[in-house]
């Protein structure tokens, strides 16, 4: 019998036997001769997710000689995966007819972390029940399962003391964090840096992080109509050593203010991260010490950064770049280390979860709910990071 034939036969047998209709549902995923049956989140044309993200469905083989099967536990949704889709971002997703479609699709998101539920008898420094993240980017992370070769995943060595959602959110914002503090200046303890965007998880892990190393933070967000003083204390109990509006940096008194917190300006400001852009950048770029580095990671204004010629030639500040998918590709084992420290933080309490608002993925979720929560990622305030977390699947 076809083994597709045979995964029917399995189902008509099941749900003829047994009058539970759980047992039936649980049931659903064990086929004959192992093969999974998987969902996944794709697309066959770039667009707007709401026009071209698709539920599709496909089976998995069993593997064999290095591949391993996977099945996913989290996978958050970021803003550059929203971007990918839209085709507004430098990299595009990989297409592939690999997953029983008729046309090319590719499957969407970035960053997650999943357990491997079966493996090859070639495959070597993986076991099954080990969890692992994808090293590298377009890999298609909105998905109940897949099949891989180990080269594709780090292996979380200890997963003890962690949750799914901390493990599958830790490549991404914490490692953007991590590396611009480290690499574009010198920052000693007592050192000030300033960000805009405080609020994003880049924002909350960049102030945890300096908090952990002794820098002092300078922390901008946007104004709100309702629940500044409440987000400027949470961000406070991260260890924020000041949190401003956008209004206040663009205010005339905000130098003064600056001053009075830098000890009289006598506390050089050496580094700023930008995920914004626009007018906002002039106004934190002024507050800088000569010789300091402006480092931009996102365009959220959809703005271009001006560069005040005066500052360039008179103060000598360096505006740099920072792509975390490029670093990670080309600094594979810095990265790893980069998450097994932060993984330790979080274990030990020291670096907190961003707020997250999770998305619940059942074998029986509906495509619609999955796509709002894609389309909705990048429209007004949200009460935490959007993030898949996979149930019975």
């Amino acid at each position: 019998m076809a083994p597709s034939r045979a995964i029917l036969a399995t189902a008509r047998t099941v749900l003829h036997q047994t009058k539970s209709p759980t047992l039936a549902v649980q049931r659903r995923c064990i086929s004959a001769y192992g093969y999974e049956q998987a969902k996944c989140l794709a697309i066959d044309k770039l667009g707007e997710p709401k026009d071209v993200l698709r539920l599709h469905g496909h089976s998995i083989s069993p593997p064999h000689g290095d591949l391993l099967t996977v099945r996913f536990l989290a996978a958050p949704i970021n803003p550059a995966d929203v971007n990918q889709i839209q085709g507004v971002y430098p990299t595009k997703p990989t297409f592939t007819t690999s997953l029983g479609s008729p046309d090319p699709i590719a499957v969407g998101g970035n960053e997650g972390v999943a357990e491997v539920i079966a493996k090859g008898g070639g495959v070597k420094g993986v076991e099954k029940g080990d969890w692992v993240i994808m090293k590298k980017q377009g890999f298609g992370t909105w998905r109940t399962h897949a099949q891989t070769t180990a080269d594709n995943l780090t292996v979380i060595k200890n997963k003890d003391g962690l949750k799914p959602e901390q493990v599958g959110t830790v490549s991404v914002n914490p490692m953007t964090a991590y590396r611009m503090l480290k690499d574009f200046v010198n920052l000693q303890p007592g050192e000030w840096f300033i960000q805009n965007g405080a609020n994003s998880g880049v924002g909350r892990a960049a102030i945890q992080l300096g908090k952990l190393w002794g820098y002092k933070s300078i922390n901008i967000v946007r104004e709100r109509d309702s629940g500044m003083e409440e987000l400027k204390a949470e961000l406070k109990a991260l260890g924020a050593d000041v949190v401003v509006t956008d209004k206040e940096v663009e205010s005339r008194g905000f130098r003064d203010q600056v001053k009075e917190v830098t000890n009289g300006g006598r506390e050089p400001i050496r580094l700023a991260l930008n995920c914004v852009g626009g007018s906002i950048v002039n106004a934190m770029t002024k507050q800088l010490a000569s010789g300091a580095h402006v480092v931009t990671y996102g365009a959220m204004s959809k703005q271009p950064v001006a560069l005040p010629t005066g500052l360039l030639i008179f103060k000598d500040i360096h505006f740099d770049g920072f792509w975390v998918s490029r670093w990670s590709n080309e600094n594979a084992e810095a990265k790893e280390a980069c998450v097994t420290e932060v993984l330790e933080l979080t274990r030990q309490g020291k670096f907190a979860d961003i707020p997250m608002d999770a998305v619940k993925w059942e074998y029986s979720t509906k495509q619609d709910e999955l796509v709002s929560a894609v389309q909705g990622t990048l429209e007004g305030y949200r009460s935490g990071k959007g993030i898949f977390v996979f149930g019975n699947t």
